[in-house]
């Protein structure tokens, strides 16, 4: 999720120094919130720039796809942030945005109640010593 997080929020600080840099966002924001919804926990990562559109947001996932300048990104970032989202947490990611309106990452991934992993090695050797 480290990474996840990293790659949206790198995303949305390039975005928005572009925009600042065009005198597009003269108050560059980036929101985070977190909340609970049913059975899931629901991240949201926005950001005030100029946005994306249709045409973009649907090749977003894609790998090695990037909008970024030669050199400054492999197109790999939302690719690998969707994989670990959806393989390894069965969540899902999705982008909302609107030119002009910015651009929020929504993360959904389901709360599970985990055994930690000392409780898990504790359980295999107490049935082994029994």
């Amino acid at each position: 999720m480290n990474q996840v997080f990293m790659n949206l929020l790198a995303n949305a600080i390039d975005a928005l120094e572009e925009c600042f840099q065009k005198e597009l966002c003269p108050n560059p924001l980036i929101r985070i919130s977190c909340e609970q919804v049913n059975e899931n926990a629901v991240i949201r990562i926005a950001d005030n720039g100029s946005g994306i559109s249709e045409e973009i947001q649907s090749r977003l996932f894609d790998p090695f796809f990037t909008t970024k300048p030669v050199g400054r990104g492999t197109g790999m970032g939302l690719s690998i942030s969707y994989q670990i989202i959806t393989e390894k947490h069965g969540g899902s990611l999705q982008c909302i945005s609107s030119p002009g309106e910015g651009a929020e990452f929504v993360i959904t991934i389901p709360i599970r109640e985990a055994k930690s992993a000392e409780s898990s090695i504790c359980d295999r050797h107490n049935s082994i010593t029994k």
